[in-house]
Protein backbone atom coordinates (compact mmCIF):
# COMPACT_ATOMS: atom_id res chain seq x y z
CA UNK A 1 0.00 0.00 0.00
CA UNK A 2 1.56 3.16 -1.08
CA UNK A 3 1.55 6.08 1.98
CA UNK A 4 1.07 9.75 0.58
CA UNK A 5 2.85 11.91 3.30
CA UNK A 6 0.91 15.45 4.05
CA UNK A 7 3.60 17.52 5.31
CA UNK A 8 2.00 21.04 7.01
CA UNK A 9 3.76 24.10 4.94
CA UNK A 10 6.28 25.86 6.71
CA UNK A 11 6.68 29.60 7.00
CA UNK A 12 9.20 31.25 5.02
CA UNK A 13 12.37 32.49 6.90
CA UNK A 14 11.26 36.18 6.02
CA UNK A 15 8.15 35.70 7.91
CA UNK A 16 5.78 37.77 5.80
CA UNK A 17 2.34 37.66 6.65
CA UNK A 18 0.68 35.55 4.51
CA UNK A 19 -3.25 35.13 3.27
CA UNK A 20 -3.17 32.48 5.76
CA UNK A 21 -2.09 33.98 8.23
CA UNK A 22 -5.05 36.77 7.71
CA UNK A 23 -7.40 33.91 7.30
CA UNK A 24 -6.52 32.00 10.53
CA UNK A 25 -6.78 35.47 12.85
CA UNK A 26 -10.30 36.64 10.69
CA UNK A 27 -11.44 32.71 11.65
CA UNK A 28 -12.36 32.45 8.00
CA UNK A 29 -10.71 30.41 4.86
CA UNK A 30 -8.00 31.43 3.27
CA UNK A 31 -10.35 31.36 -0.16
CA UNK A 32 -13.03 34.10 1.56
CA UNK A 33 -9.62 36.45 2.40
CA UNK A 34 -8.80 35.57 -1.56
CA UNK A 35 -12.10 36.78 -2.74
CA UNK A 36 -12.43 40.07 -0.29
CA UNK A 37 -9.56 41.02 -1.99
CA UNK A 38 -10.48 40.28 -5.52
CA UNK A 39 -13.75 40.81 -5.36
CA UNK A 40 -15.14 42.61 -1.51
CA UNK A 41 -18.71 43.09 -2.78
CA UNK A 42 -19.10 39.70 -2.71
CA UNK A 43 -18.42 38.91 0.75
CA UNK A 44 -20.90 39.45 3.51
CA UNK A 45 -20.74 42.79 5.02
CA UNK A 46 -20.02 41.57 8.73
CA UNK A 47 -17.35 39.37 7.16
CA UNK A 48 -15.55 41.89 5.25
CA UNK A 49 -15.48 44.07 7.92
CA UNK A 50 -13.67 41.41 9.95
CA UNK A 51 -11.28 40.35 7.16
CA UNK A 52 -10.30 44.41 6.71
CA UNK A 53 -9.89 45.11 10.07
CA UNK A 54 -7.59 42.30 10.40
CA UNK A 55 -6.10 43.08 7.21
CA UNK A 56 -4.64 46.47 8.86
CA UNK A 57 -3.48 45.62 12.31
CA UNK A 58 -1.10 42.97 10.82
CA UNK A 59 -0.42 45.21 8.03
CA UNK A 60 -0.83 42.61 5.10
CA UNK A 61 -0.25 43.27 1.76
CA UNK A 62 -1.69 41.14 -0.99
CA UNK A 63 1.56 39.62 -3.07
CA UNK A 64 0.89 40.41 -6.84
CA UNK A 65 4.02 38.75 -8.11
CA UNK A 66 4.20 35.43 -6.46
CA UNK A 67 1.07 34.11 -7.27
CA UNK A 68 1.03 30.28 -6.22
CA UNK A 69 4.62 30.51 -5.38
CA UNK A 70 4.86 31.88 -1.91
CA UNK A 71 8.70 31.98 -1.51
CA UNK A 72 8.83 34.75 -4.88
CA UNK A 73 10.85 37.89 -4.46
CA UNK A 74 11.86 40.40 -7.83
CA UNK A 75 14.99 41.94 -7.78
CA UNK A 76 13.95 45.59 -6.69
CA UNK A 77 14.41 47.41 -4.12
CA UNK A 78 11.24 49.89 -3.38
CA UNK A 79 13.08 53.78 -2.29
CA UNK A 80 10.72 56.48 -0.82
CA UNK A 81 11.54 60.00 -1.19
CA UNK A 82 9.97 62.93 0.67
CA UNK A 83 11.06 65.11 -2.35
CA UNK A 84 13.56 65.03 -5.44
CA UNK A 85 13.62 69.13 -5.64
CA UNK A 86 16.34 68.95 -2.86
CA UNK A 87 19.65 68.08 -4.10
CA UNK A 88 20.72 66.00 -1.27
CA UNK A 89 18.29 63.40 -1.44
CA UNK A 90 18.94 63.45 -5.25
CA UNK A 91 22.35 62.53 -4.33
CA UNK A 92 21.53 59.60 -1.80
CA UNK A 93 18.97 58.23 -4.51
CA UNK A 94 22.13 58.15 -7.02
CA UNK A 95 24.35 56.60 -4.49
CA UNK A 96 21.66 53.57 -3.60
CA UNK A 97 21.06 53.30 -7.46
CA UNK A 98 24.70 52.81 -8.57
CA UNK A 99 25.24 50.26 -5.61
CA UNK A 100 22.32 48.15 -6.01
CA UNK A 101 22.58 48.26 -9.88
CA UNK A 102 26.05 46.52 -9.52
CA UNK A 103 24.68 44.09 -7.54
CA UNK A 104 22.06 43.56 -10.11
CA UNK A 105 19.13 45.52 -8.63
CA UNK A 106 16.84 47.91 -9.56
CA UNK A 107 15.98 50.65 -7.81
CA UNK A 108 11.70 51.29 -7.84
CA UNK A 109 11.23 54.81 -6.87
CA UNK A 110 8.33 56.98 -5.29
CA UNK A 111 8.13 60.59 -4.06
CA UNK A 112 6.03 61.56 -1.07
CA UNK A 113 6.08 65.28 -0.91
CA UNK A 114 6.48 64.74 2.72
CA UNK A 115 3.17 63.43 2.94
CA UNK A 116 3.03 60.39 5.56
CA UNK A 117 -0.33 59.04 4.09
CA UNK A 118 0.99 59.60 0.04
CA UNK A 119 3.96 57.46 2.28
CA UNK A 120 1.72 54.53 3.25
CA UNK A 121 -0.03 54.56 -0.30
CA UNK A 122 3.45 54.31 -1.88
CA UNK A 123 4.43 51.60 0.58
CA UNK A 124 1.42 49.51 0.07
CA UNK A 125 1.65 49.52 -3.06
CA UNK A 126 6.03 49.03 -3.50
CA UNK A 127 5.36 45.78 -1.17
CA UNK A 128 2.65 44.45 -3.10
CA UNK A 129 5.01 43.58 -5.90
CA UNK A 130 7.29 41.77 -3.63
CA UNK A 131 10.63 43.79 -3.37
CA UNK A 132 13.80 42.57 -2.07
CA UNK A 133 14.07 45.10 0.28
CA UNK A 134 12.77 48.90 1.30
CA UNK A 135 14.47 51.87 2.00
CA UNK A 136 12.17 55.11 3.25
CA UNK A 137 13.03 58.08 4.58
CA UNK A 138 12.90 59.25 8.38
CA UNK A 139 10.49 58.08 11.36
CA UNK A 140 7.47 59.80 10.70
CA UNK A 141 4.98 57.33 9.30
CA UNK A 142 1.56 56.33 9.91
CA UNK A 143 0.68 53.51 11.95
CA UNK A 144 -0.54 51.66 9.04
CA UNK A 145 2.74 52.07 7.40
CA UNK A 146 5.03 51.19 10.51
CA UNK A 147 2.54 47.76 11.01
CA UNK A 148 3.31 47.52 7.13
CA UNK A 149 6.97 47.48 7.52
CA UNK A 150 7.27 45.50 10.41
CA UNK A 151 5.47 42.81 8.87
CA UNK A 152 6.63 43.10 5.43
CA UNK A 153 9.63 40.12 6.00
CA UNK A 154 12.69 41.79 3.92
CA UNK A 155 15.06 44.23 5.02
CA UNK A 156 14.06 47.75 5.77
CA UNK A 157 15.94 50.89 5.99
CA UNK A 158 14.30 54.57 7.36
CA UNK A 159 17.06 57.07 6.69
CA UNK A 160 18.36 60.50 6.93
CA UNK A 161 17.02 60.39 10.75
CA UNK A 162 18.40 59.02 13.76
CA UNK A 163 15.85 57.53 16.48
CA UNK A 164 14.51 59.52 19.51
CA UNK A 165 14.03 56.93 21.51
CA UNK A 166 13.52 52.91 21.69
CA UNK A 167 11.18 51.47 19.07
CA UNK A 168 11.24 54.57 17.15
CA UNK A 169 12.77 53.41 14.32
CA UNK A 170 11.14 49.69 12.37
CA UNK A 171 14.15 48.70 10.56
CA UNK A 172 17.76 49.69 10.29
CA UNK A 173 18.26 53.35 10.86
CA UNK A 174 21.44 55.20 8.58
CA UNK A 175 21.49 59.13 9.15
CA UNK A 176 22.26 61.22 11.53
CA UNK A 177 20.70 63.71 14.63
CA UNK A 178 19.33 66.83 13.33
CA UNK A 179 19.00 68.24 16.23
CA UNK A 180 22.34 67.75 16.53
CA UNK A 181 23.02 69.94 13.47
CA UNK A 182 20.56 72.82 15.00
CA UNK A 183 22.97 73.05 18.14
CA UNK A 184 26.06 72.93 16.03
CA UNK A 185 24.60 75.71 13.83
CA UNK A 186 23.77 78.33 16.74
CA UNK A 187 27.06 77.13 18.91
CA UNK A 188 29.57 78.38 15.56
CA UNK A 189 27.49 82.20 15.40
CA UNK A 190 27.70 82.62 19.06
CA UNK A 191 31.74 81.32 18.70
CA UNK A 192 32.49 83.08 16.25
CA UNK A 193 31.06 86.57 17.90
CA UNK A 194 27.09 86.86 17.37
CA UNK A 195 24.86 87.83 20.88
CA UNK A 196 21.61 87.77 19.88
CA UNK A 197 20.67 84.56 17.16
CA UNK A 198 17.33 83.84 15.45
CA UNK A 199 16.18 80.61 13.51
CA UNK A 200 14.25 81.04 10.41
CA UNK A 201 12.64 77.71 8.50
CA UNK A 202 10.47 76.22 6.03
CA UNK A 203 8.07 73.25 5.76
CA UNK A 204 8.54 72.60 9.52
CA UNK A 205 4.71 70.76 9.30
CA UNK A 206 5.61 68.51 6.75
CA UNK A 207 9.50 67.70 7.49
CA UNK A 208 9.75 66.73 11.31
CA UNK A 209 13.20 66.93 10.70
CA UNK A 210 12.99 70.94 10.22
CA UNK A 211 11.03 71.12 13.53
CA UNK A 212 14.33 69.17 14.99
CA UNK A 213 16.96 71.31 13.72
CA UNK A 214 14.28 74.12 15.58
CA UNK A 215 14.90 72.18 18.84
CA UNK A 216 18.54 72.09 18.48
CA UNK A 217 18.65 75.69 18.04
CA UNK A 218 16.72 76.45 21.41
CA UNK A 219 18.46 74.08 23.46
CA UNK A 220 21.45 76.19 22.52
CA UNK A 221 20.28 79.15 23.28
CA UNK A 222 18.95 78.20 26.04
CA UNK A 223 22.45 76.91 27.28
CA UNK A 224 23.90 80.03 26.22
CA UNK A 225 21.42 82.27 28.32
CA UNK A 226 22.17 85.74 26.19
CA UNK A 227 18.53 85.57 25.21
CA UNK A 228 15.06 84.12 24.58
CA UNK A 229 14.62 81.75 21.54
CA UNK A 230 13.84 83.81 18.50
CA UNK A 231 12.42 81.64 15.96
CA UNK A 232 9.90 81.77 12.90
CA UNK A 233 8.83 78.72 10.90
CA UNK A 234 6.10 78.48 8.48
CA UNK A 235 4.43 75.65 6.99
CA UNK A 236 5.35 76.90 2.99
CA UNK A 237 8.19 75.52 1.20
CA UNK A 238 11.71 76.27 1.54
CA UNK A 239 12.63 78.48 -0.70
CA UNK A 240 14.72 81.74 -1.12
CA UNK A 241 11.42 84.07 -1.32
CA UNK A 242 10.25 82.68 1.75
CA UNK A 243 13.93 83.30 3.30
CA UNK A 244 13.67 86.75 2.42
CA UNK A 245 9.76 87.61 3.51
CA UNK A 246 11.08 85.31 6.80
CA UNK A 247 14.12 87.66 7.27
CA UNK A 248 12.11 90.87 6.83
CA UNK A 249 9.77 89.62 9.27
CA UNK A 250 12.43 89.19 11.93
CA UNK A 251 14.35 92.19 11.14
CA UNK A 252 11.65 94.57 11.57
CA UNK A 253 10.66 92.76 14.84
CA UNK A 254 14.27 92.60 16.07
CA UNK A 255 16.21 94.78 14.50
CA UNK A 256 19.30 93.91 17.24
CA UNK A 257 19.72 90.85 15.83
CA UNK A 258 23.06 90.00 14.54
CA UNK A 259 23.31 86.24 13.34
CA UNK A 260 20.80 83.83 12.02
CA UNK A 261 20.14 80.28 11.17
CA UNK A 262 18.35 78.46 8.40
CA UNK A 263 16.96 75.37 8.01
CA UNK A 264 18.45 75.21 4.58
CA UNK A 265 20.79 76.92 2.03
CA UNK A 266 17.56 78.02 -0.23
CA UNK A 267 15.97 80.27 2.88
CA UNK A 268 19.91 81.36 3.70
CA UNK A 269 20.06 82.93 0.10
CA UNK A 270 16.90 84.67 0.70
CA UNK A 271 18.38 86.25 3.76
CA UNK A 272 21.31 87.18 1.28
CA UNK A 273 19.12 88.77 -1.02
CA UNK A 274 17.65 90.74 1.95
CA UNK A 275 20.22 91.78 4.03
CA UNK A 276 21.81 93.59 0.74
CA UNK A 277 18.53 95.18 -0.16
CA UNK A 278 18.60 96.77 3.44
CA UNK A 279 22.75 97.56 2.53
CA UNK A 280 23.43 95.68 5.48
CA UNK A 281 26.72 93.76 5.72
CA UNK A 282 27.09 89.83 5.66
CA UNK A 283 29.31 88.66 8.34
CA UNK A 284 29.74 92.17 10.31
CA UNK A 285 26.11 93.11 11.06
CA UNK A 286 24.50 90.33 10.20
CA UNK A 287 26.31 86.65 10.43
CA UNK A 288 24.48 83.77 8.56
CA UNK A 289 24.64 79.63 8.25
CA UNK A 290 22.26 77.48 6.44
CA UNK A 291 21.83 73.51 6.04
CA UNK A 292 22.53 71.60 3.06
CA UNK A 293 25.27 72.99 1.10
CA UNK A 294 23.41 72.93 -1.80
CA UNK A 295 25.56 73.76 -5.58
CA UNK A 296 25.14 77.67 -5.00
CA UNK A 297 25.92 77.93 -1.44
CA UNK A 298 30.21 78.24 -2.47
CA UNK A 299 29.45 81.00 -4.86
CA UNK A 300 26.76 83.19 -3.86
CA UNK A 301 28.07 86.67 -2.55
CA UNK A 302 29.22 86.00 0.13
CA UNK A 303 30.06 82.43 -0.20
CA UNK A 304 27.49 80.32 2.49
CA UNK A 305 28.55 79.15 6.15
CA UNK A 306 26.78 75.89 5.88
CA UNK A 307 26.47 72.28 7.25
CA UNK A 308 26.87 69.76 5.02
CA UNK A 309 24.95 66.31 5.74
CA UNK A 310 26.52 63.01 4.74
CA UNK A 311 24.12 62.56 1.50
CA UNK A 312 26.77 59.88 -0.48
CA UNK A 313 27.55 57.96 3.13
CA UNK A 314 24.05 57.96 3.88
CA UNK A 315 23.05 55.75 0.28
CA UNK A 316 26.22 53.79 0.72
CA UNK A 317 25.91 52.68 3.92
CA UNK A 318 22.17 52.28 3.31
CA UNK A 319 22.51 49.89 0.47
CA UNK A 320 25.42 48.14 2.32
CA UNK A 321 23.46 47.14 4.90
CA UNK A 322 20.74 45.95 2.60
CA UNK A 323 22.66 43.85 0.41
CA UNK A 324 24.73 42.41 3.46
CA UNK A 325 21.39 41.42 4.97
CA UNK A 326 20.27 39.44 1.37
CA UNK A 327 23.10 37.65 1.48
CA UNK A 328 21.82 36.05 4.90
CA UNK A 329 24.18 38.26 6.97
CA UNK A 330 23.39 39.05 10.16
CA UNK A 331 23.20 42.84 11.03
CA UNK A 332 24.48 43.56 14.57
CA UNK A 333 24.36 47.60 14.65
CA UNK A 334 20.67 48.76 13.70
CA UNK A 335 21.91 52.64 13.96
CA UNK A 336 24.14 54.19 12.17
CA UNK A 337 25.00 57.79 13.29
CA UNK A 338 27.02 59.58 10.77
CA UNK A 339 28.63 62.97 11.65
CA UNK A 340 27.82 65.94 9.78
CA UNK A 341 30.61 68.87 8.45
CA UNK A 342 30.24 72.96 9.41
CA UNK A 343 31.73 74.50 6.35
CA UNK A 344 32.84 77.91 7.48
CA UNK A 345 32.83 80.37 4.83
CA UNK A 346 32.16 83.98 3.95
CA UNK A 347 29.24 84.66 6.14
CA UNK A 348 30.80 83.85 9.12
CA UNK A 349 33.46 85.00 11.10
CA UNK A 350 36.52 82.67 11.79
CA UNK A 351 36.32 81.40 15.28
CA UNK A 352 39.49 81.42 16.95
CA UNK A 353 41.28 78.44 17.89
CA UNK A 354 41.09 77.90 21.41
Amino acid sequence: MQVTETRKRTRRGTQRVTMTDVAAAADVSPSTVSLFLRRPESVSRHLAERIARVIDEMGYVPNLVAGSLAAARSRTVGVILPSILNSFFAETYNTLQGMFQAAHYQTLLGVSEFSPEEEESLIRAFLAWSPAAMVVTGFHHTERTRSMLASCGVPVVEMWDMPGHPGEAVGISVGFSHFEVGRMQTSHLYDQGSRKVAYIGAAASQDLRVRSRTDGYEAEVMRRGLHDPIDFTVPDAATTEVGRWLIDEILTRHPDIDGVVCSNDALALGVLFEVTRRDLRVPDDLAVVGFGDLPFSNSCPPPLTTVRPPQREIGRLSATQILAALDGVRVTQKHHNLDCELVIRGSTRPVAKR
